[in-house]
């Protein structure tokens, strides 16, 4: 039986009148690949927000690996092993891209980024940060100023800076947001060779890569999650279908 990684509890969290995530119950198994999906508004983003620490829950638990993690903060989470990349990318585009990933092995190692300049001069950290642009096809760009690379490529350093701080679960929040058909392909195959190895959570509205990845898919709708299954079995729920993807699938 698979070990559960990731557990949610009754997550509620309103803006105003506005209940963006309703008495969630979410768990995520250690090595899996699990899909969260939901048109626009439906409180995917929140959730992660939540999941991640960057935002307080008003009621509900978060427990991850046994520990209840609800009152930590980011940092702190992240020391645990649960990183998280952004809607929109956050790198730092004046540095190159192998100063970006140095700068995450050394945050992790517990250093701050003010001494930044000894992530360049330390031949440990950039021995990290090179094998680690390898491993996401950023091998040949690692000079490269961030602001230089292209949008998909941002995103690949975006993910390598996640992995560098080693986390038990990556929580990636729609990485293929504004690519185009070939980077959206590049992202998959990317993913896919961290399926089964990495825990992942993946909010994304490209139905292809969802479908192409995950393990298990929960379907979320006005703060609410109506289904969690396999990609078959959502694929076939009416329900979800007349929510969500029949909008996608037709």
């Amino acid at each position: 039986m698979a070990e559960t990684l990731l557990e949610v509890r009754g997550l509620t969290k309103s803006f105003g009148g506005l209940i963006a995530t309703n008495r969630v119950d979410l768990a995520v198994e250690t090595g899996e690949t699990h899909a969260v999906i939901g048109p626009n508004g439906a409180g995917k983003t929140t959730l992660i927000a939540q999941l991640a620490g960057d935002l307080r829950p008003d009621a509900g638990a978060i427990l991850f690996a046994g520990r209840d993690v609800t009152a930590l903060a980011a940092p702190a989470r992240s020391h645990l092993g649960l990183s998280r990349s952004f809607q929109i990318t956050s790198v730092f585009r004046e540095f190159s891209a192998l100063d970006n990933v140095a700068l995450a092995v050394q945050a992790h190692a517990g250093h701050s980024f003010r001494f930044w300049r000894a992530a360049r001069r330390e031949p440990a950290l950039r021995d990290a940060a090179r094998a680690m642009l390898a491993s996401v096809g950023l091998g040949d760009r690692a000079g490269v100023l961030a602001a230089n690379l292209a949008h998909g490529e941002q995103r690949q350093l975006e993910i390598a800076m996640a992995l560098a701080t080693r986390p038990r679960l990556l929580l990636l929040d729609e990485p293929m947001a504004g690519m185009g058909p070939d980077e959206s392909q590049r992202m998959i195959e990317l993913l896919r060779t961290l399926k089964g190895g990495q825990t992942l959570l993946l909010v994304e509205h490209d139905m292809d890569a969802v479908f192409a990845l995950a393990d298990r898919i929960s379907v979320m709708v006005y703060g609410r999650l109506i289904a969690t299954g396999a990609p078959e079995a959502i694929r076939a729920n009416p329900e979800v279908r007349e929510a969500y993807l029949g909008e996608e699938v037709g």
